[in-house]
């Protein structure tokens, strides 16, 4: 392994030091500075393996060893870069910003207290929604997760992220209510009615008394989260909907636009994602099965791979939940809608409590084949995803679609693109997969990236996260008034944290004595 470059002001002395530090606090048993151990904690997705690499790693096992932390990275000026279950794969996994951080690996913490009545649930970072859904199960609670595409991660982690899941409840950060936080120094801080000692309605109501704090330390580093109160969804009475394939590139407008209505409206109340024909083939197939040619794929490829597996070019789940009789009233509103826009297939689902469910991430199900996908072009597979926010209009959709398909084949690069609905918004998700076996992929990955940020930029739309070589580019792009909003940011960041220890870079926020760090 190549020697780790330090941060500024650090040296091995000091690091070494730190080291016995923490040993002391919490156990030999819970510090890791060994090659092996630093190794393990890189990106295994990385587009360059040579950045981003941490000094070591340790793993605190209560909020009080998380303090001990903090006081210890503060003593000798050691960057730390929290992650729960480190599974955030496409985004940097377990790996810092800075390269020489220490890991603060909270995988270890994995407490659950539920609140049956009231359906809120206090998570700490290392339960993995396949943790909360055995504990759920095997509890008999009358309680739905909302999961991930890929789900053997945090659930606090994707919530803190802004990851999204499949049922009614799938903007995850939505639904926190109420976290236990350690500052940078050291103090702990409860946030909205957990400010008051005792109360309970922590997890009841989001804002408390005065300035609303748990959005905050959502994609900052102001804060190191131990405790998430977070809301489910009540298991339905009854689930009906369709799988719908449309066999037209240009039908993502008619969808976005027929489906946008409906979701504001309320008659869809999921999140549902419109994804390309790549996005379902690639968790059935490999591209060497189809071609060996180099480049995008072409049109005859395209319908060869759509007609074995009886795929649109667009596909999306449409899911209405609750009472039986509620849904079946809005499902004649739903059909009747999409049948208006000529679709090529139409494969109805129902379900009712008391039937056997369909295991999904539509019923609430962990799930992790969709990473199967890494797997198109063979090798070593990874994959980074490149998701600015939309309005939810049709032609702005389309617009957006044809640019970047236009750069995914301009690139050589196969497209896995969708358009996941929130409210208001579209999220528009695109996937490069790549061989990191391949020198000549790999080599066009960044500059590709780059170019998609660009494009977008120049329309207006930002990305909502990101991986951690573009976390400055993105936050550059986000430029009223002179980066007004970083400046806020920073402010925050020197008053928290004024040794600047804590995740030093993430989501673009530096500290004072390190923003020489920035990438121009």
């Amino acid at each position: 392994m190549a020697e780790i470059p330090l941060p500024p002001k650090i040296n091995a002395s000091l690091l070494r030091q730190a080291q016995r530090a923490f040993e002391s606090a919490l156990g030999a048993d819970k510090v890791f500075f060994e090659e092996l151990d630093r190794i393990s904690y890189q990106d295994a997705f990385a587009v360059d393996d040579a950045a981003h690499l941490p000094s070591g790693a340790i793993a605190p096992t209560s909020v009080e060893e998380v303090q001990a932390v903090m006081r210890i990275a503060n003593q000798y000026g050691i960057p730390l870069w929290p992650i729960a279950r480190g599974k955030n794969l496409g985004y940097g996994g377990t790996a810092p910003e800075l390269s020489g951080s220490v890991v603060l690996d909270m995988s270890r913490m994995k407490k659950i207290e539920f609140d049956e009545q009231m359906g809120t649930v206090v998570v700490e970072p290392g339960v993995g929604f396949y943790d909360l859904y055995d504990y759920i199960q095997q509890n008999n609670l009358p309680y739905w997760l909302s999961t991930p595409g890929n789900s053997w991660g945090s659930v606090m982690g994707n919530a803190l992220d802004r990851g999204v899941g499949y049922t009614p409840y799938g903007e995850h950060t939505k639904k926190i209510c109420g976290m236990e936080v350690v500052l940078p120094e050291g103090d702990v801080v409860r946030t909205g009615m957990g400010a008051f000692a005792g109360a309970p309605t922590w997890q009841a109501y989001q804002f408390g008394f005065g300035p609303s704090w748990d959005q905050m330390f959502v994609q900052s580093n102001f804060g190191v989260v131990t405790k998430m109160g977070l809301w489910l969804m009540p298991e339905p009475e009854s689930l009906m909907g369709m799988d719908v394939e449309f066999d037209s590139p240009e039908d993502l407008k008619a969808m976005v636009d027929t489906i946008g209505p409906l979701r504001r409206e309320g008659i869809l109340r999921q999140n549902p994602s419109i994804g390309n024909w790549l996005r379902a083939a690639a968790v059935l197939t490999t591209r060497q099965e189809w071609t060996d040619k180099p480049g995008a794929l072409g049109d005859d490829v395209i319908s060869a791979i759509r007609k074995r597996f009886n795929i649109g070019w667009w596909g999306v789940s449409l899911r209405l939940y609750g009472r039986e009789d509620v849904n079946k009233a809005s499902y004649k509103i739903l059909e009747k809608a999409i049948n208006d826009i000529s679709p090529m297939s139409i494969k109805p689902t129902t379900w009712v409590k008391g039937q056997p469910m369909e295991y999904t991430g539509w019923t609430g199900t962990p799930m992790t084949f969709p990473m199967q996908n890494v797997n198109w072009y063979g090798g070593r597979g990874g994959h980074i995803g490149f998701s600015p926010i939309l309005p939810q209009d049709g032609d702005a959709a389309l617009a957006q679609f044809k640019r970047t398909y236009d750069r995914y084949n301009e690139w050589g690069m196969d497209y896995q693109g969708s358009f996941a609905f929130g409210e208001r918004h579209l999220t528009n998700v695109n996937a490069m997969i790549f061989d990191k076996d391949n020198p000549e992929m790999m080599g066009k990955i960044d500059p590709f990236f780059r170019t998609l940020v660009a494009d977008a930029a120049d329309n207006g739309y930002g990305e909502y996260r990101t991986h951690l070589d573009y976390m400055d580019l993105v936050a550059k792009t986000y430029d009223y008034n002179n980066n007004a909003m970083r400046r806020l940011n920073e402010k925050v960041k020197d008053a928290l944290d004024p040794n600047g220890i804590l995740a030093p870079g993430k989501s673009g926020i530096w500290p004072r004595k390190l923003r020489g760090e920035r990438e121009a």
